[in-house]
């Protein structure tokens, strides 16, 4: 460690393999928690390459519990957290619709660490129980089209380094990965993100893997489709910015997306949300999350054509229905 160290302060970059190797380390325990701490604030005062984060990422997912849903070919809907706007479930909701609409999607998430509630607080509050057991989750993809993967049971790895997290009390390295790391490692995924430098390396990572994405924020600092300002979406064929007027909806207030002071505060707008009598801004803000990872599938298909079949799940039922069949499977 002391000679990567050395290296790193010297403004070096790492290949995959020694990223990789590195990280393999520090799950056997092979450094002390002042080294790691060194390592991570590294990583603070300078980006991580793409070839570090895609070695760091193997080191992960070889540590991994696994879990095979490969026939399905599924989606992940995620944001990267930290944008400190305590929006409401937005992307958990977007991957009822995109499943009611038909789509097998399985879900990586964890609780909420910048916001009140996140996916796991909410899937948890509707009296799920969390499983790693590969015949129940195939079973509920077969069945009602999403699995949910809570993170906790699937990277024991991360155990390691909690301790050295917690201590330092900002995000970390570790925070990159998350989204990167679902161990069902399915090959289509809908990133959010918070700013512009998240895109471009989440971009070309999802690149360097071959995966079929799209890398969405908004543009006043939203790690998902806010609506409340331009937002700008990246896909392997094209990038460009949209405006929410030319989606004929006027901008939201950020007020309007509010995910509530409890975690059950935000069950019940997640619950609005699918029942359809929820406000038109958490309407509208979830069918375009859910419309252009649906795009992402269906990449033909224009993105008012993919924003009306997300409407169509969501308005006819069939996101509330798989819910309640993800629900009764999974509690």
């Amino acid at each position: 460690m002391k000679a990567i160290l050395l290296r790193l302060f010297n403004h070096e970059i790492l290949t995959r393999e020694e990223s990789k190797q590195l990280l393999l380390g520090i799950t056997r325990g092979e450094y002390n928690e002042a080294q790691i701490a060194a390592l991570l604030t590294v990583y603070k005062m300078r980006s991580v390459s793409v070839d570090e984060l895609i070695g760091f990422r193997e080191a992960l997912l070889e540590t991994r519990v696994r879990i095979d849903l490969s026939d399905f070919a599924p989606i992940d809907i995620v944001g990267t957290g930290g944008d400190g706007k305590n929006t409401f479930n937005i992307s958990t909701c977007a991957c009822f619709v995109v499943a009611g609409a038909g789509y097998k999607v399985a879900k990586h998430g964890n609780y909420g660490a910048t916001s009140v509630s996140g996916a796991s607080n909410v899937i948890e509050q509707h009296g799920v129980r969390f499983s790693n057991d590969e015949s129940r989750l195939r079973r509920s993809i077969e069945q009602c089209n999403i699995a949910y993967l809570h993170a906790p049971l699937f990277n024991p790895a991360m155990k390691s380094v909690a301790p050295t997290r917690k201590a330092l009390q900002v995000g970390t390295l570790f925070n990159l990965l998350g989204p990167l790391v679902n161990p069902a490692l399915p090959p289509n995924q809908l990133l959010g993100v918070a700013n512009l430098g998240l895109m471009r390396l989440y971009a070309q990572v999802f690149q360097a893997l071959g995966m079929e994405f799209a890398v969405v924020t908004s543009l006043d600092g939203y790690d998902e489709i806010s609506l409340t300002n331009e937002f700008k979406v990246i896909m392997r064929h094209y990038e460009r910015i949209y405006r929410p007027e030319e989606m004929g909806i006027p901008s939201l207030q950020p007020q309007e997306l509010f995910g509530g002071h409890t975690p059950q505060e935000a069950a019940r707008i997640f619950d609005n949300v699918l029942n359809n009598c929820a406000t038109g801004p958490q309407k509208d803000c979830v069918l375009y999350n859910a419309a252009f990872a649906i795009q992402i599938l269906e990449p033909q298909k224009r993105i008012d054509e993919c924003t009306a079949i997300a409407r169509e799940s969501l308005e006819s039922g069939k996101a509330l229905a798989t819910l309640k069949k993800f629900i009764d499977l999974n509690s």
